[in-house]
């Protein structure tokens, strides 16, 4: 006689205002790590159950959303705004309102925007006058960084008010924009420095500064006065020089990198090979430079598309980023959201100095990802849920609150339908601006539902949102997704390696494995020639890889990839040219 089946204990559902209650069924649920079939149930603004439809009864009165062939996802987390922000003459026309509003219709649900204040002002006020801003408008949750533009014993003591008291945990800092926000190498250290003290996290804007203000007055006394003379002034090689420096001078503070808003491939691999190296490195990407590139741009438009770092000119670059996070060289991306009109793009038509820098992209931005990434076979669902979601969460340490369909977490959900297309247009888009740099382009991948905390906000192309529903989301110190790395508690690549036992990555890896003559200069290489290592599968969501206890420390290291240093299984083979009295060191 066979035993009984044992009966399933069911969800229980609290009979309250349907309004609170969604139940989400037939769907595939996507997060950064696997991918099942489940349905999802929504009560007071939190995931309260996911799994298969005979675990929960549903009573009357519950909305319910039929998922049957489209994806269940994480809303969208865009680590990189800037709205509602005075910068010099100008402030960005998306306000928080409209600027929220615009990143919910696309299927962002939470956006962190950037304090940014003056020269010589208190940094709480500068935070305090941005949260006056924000707080009443925002449609969705919001968090903030905090930019350092100068430094003195008083800024050292607000970032750790700002750490202790204030919900701040990453602080922005610019190597670029001399005179304004620009600061010295030795500046740079001691905040690196401070902020390691805080167990947060140091961001920096990476362009060289010193080249840039020197290009810009070459190029004007040349008559290169129009739009063209903006990337002629910061061409890729000075981003990458930017991005080095940034991670050595992180590295010996022993503090965690975030470099924002990486434009080009060379700065993507050099973020690569310093994570490769034990660096607790990551690198973020933007929407604008995987949808376009300046050589699809007539020269009577480029000026629209001014942002800095550049929108760059090679037509490849925008493929090259996206292998870039498919490999996990880099693994996020923002839309540094930074909109003007048109009259005001147009102050330098004749003058590129004066050129308000910055685009759109925060409603754009995830089908965008997807489109370059997934519709075109870079990336696969989960790994699309990473870098437009879990990773930035995980970063700046509100994951699993954040980032993941999951119970317990909040309800910020998008049901993905990745066969529809939409054709992006000022016409249609929730911008303030009368511009968008990826107009006239169809992209597949549409939000068809958004909910923020449980909230039905955007609906089939309807998209409703209640200016200030959103709430300020403090950031806890010491995210352990960054930290582990330096504390030496995560795995290195090599056991990571070891474990994959269809040998297809050792294959394929293998095959990268290139010889860079000692002869190429380091200009030459930064300027793009340099190998790309893959650290991961294309279509896989890669584990972040550190040292391994027992192994010589990396963060004592002079960050040489030697055979001696560097013993991780996925290397590129590199020859360096040893200067006469010393040894080399470097990730190059």
């Amino acid at each position: 006689m066979s035993a009984s089946p044992k009966p399933v204990k069911k969800v229980p559902i609290h009979l309250q205002s349907a309004q609170n209650r969604i139940y989400i069924k037939n769907g595939e649920v996507v997060n950064h790590d696997k991918s099942f079939k489940a349905d999802v149930y929504i009560e007071d603004g939190i995931i309260k159950f996911v799994g298969p439809a005979f675990e929960i009864t549903i009573p009357g009165g519950v909305r319910i959303i039929d998922a049957t062939g489209r994806m269940i996802i994480p809303g969208g987390i865009d680590p990189h705004t800037h709205l509602q922000c005075p910068i010099g003459d100008n402030v960005t026309v998306d306000d928080f309102y409209r600027g929220t509003k615009a990143a919910v219709a696309g299927g962002t649900t939470m956006i962190i925007d950037c304090v940014l204040p003056k020269k010589h002002e208190s940094m709480v006020e500068a935070y305090d006058k941005w949260r006056s801003w924000a707080d009443p408008k925002v449609c969705c949750d919001y968090a903030l960084h905090v930019g350092v533009t100068w430094w003195s014993k008083s800024v050292s003591e607000e970032i750790g008010i700002l750490c202790k008291e204030l919900g701040v945990n990453s602080f922005k800092m610019y190597m670029a924009y001399k005179g304004l926000y620009m600061l010295s190498d030795s500046e740079l250290l001691d905040i690196f420095e401070r902020i390691r003290s805080l167990n947060a996290v140091a961001m920096v804007h990476a362009e060289n500064g010193d080249i840039i203000a020197k290009n810009t007055k070459n190029l004007l006394a040349e008559g290169i006065c129009g739009p063209e003379g903006h990337e002629l002034s910061r061409q890729e090689e000075v981003e990458a020089e930017a991005v080095h420096r940034a991670c050595i001078l992180a590295h010996q503070m022993k503090t965690p990198l975030y470099v924002a808003g990486v434009t080009s491939k060379s700065s993507a691999e050099l973020v690569g090979r310093a994570r490769r190296s034990g660096y607790s490195v990551f690198g973020e990407t933007l929407a604008s430079s995987i949808g376009r590139s300046m050589s699809s741009v007539s020269k009577s438009e480029r000026v629209y598309y001014i942002t800095s770092p550049p929108i760059r000119m090679s037509a490849e670059t925008p493929r090259q980023l996206m292998k870039s996070l498919a490999y996990d060289d880099l693994q996020v991306t923002g839309s540094d959201n930074c909109t003007y009109n048109k009259k005001q793009k147009e102050l330098g038509l004749f003058d590129f100095t004066k050129i308000p820098n910055g685009v759109n992209g925060a409603e754009d931005r995830m089908s965008v990802v997807w489109e370059k990434g997934v519709h075109q076979g870079l990336l696969d669902p989960c790994r699309f849920v990473a870098v437009t979601s879990t990773n930035a969460a995980k970063i700046f340490n509100i994951y699993p609150q954040k980032g993941r369909i999951a119970v317990g977490s909040d309800a910020d959900i998008v049901i993905w339908n990745p066969q529809a297309t939409r054709t992006i247009s000022k016409e249609t888009h929730h911008h303030a601006c009368d511009i968008n740099i990826f107009e006239g382009m169809t992209v597949h991948g549409v939000a068809e539902y958004v909910l923020v905390r449980g909230r039905i906000c955007a609906e089939n192309g309807s998209v409703r949102v209640a200016e200030g529903f959103g709430r300020f989301i403090p950031m806890p110190l010491r995210p352990p997704f960054v930290y582990d790395i330096i504390e030496g508690k995560v795995r290195s690549s090599e056991e990571q390696h070891e474990e994959n036992q269809n040998g297809h990555l050792a294959k394929k890896f293998a095959e990268l494995d290139i010889l860079i003559p000692e002869e190429k200069n380091i200009s030459a290489m930064l300027a793009g020639n340099m190998p790309l290592a893959a650290g991961g599968s294309p279509c896989s969501t890669p584990s972040v890889r550190g040292r391994v206890d027992g192994h010589r420390d990396m963060q004592e290291s002079s960050f040489s990839i030697s055979e001696e240093l560097d013993k991780s299984s996925v290397r590129s083979c590199i020859k360096v040219k040893n200067p006469p009295g010393g040894k080399s060191s470097g990730f190059w």
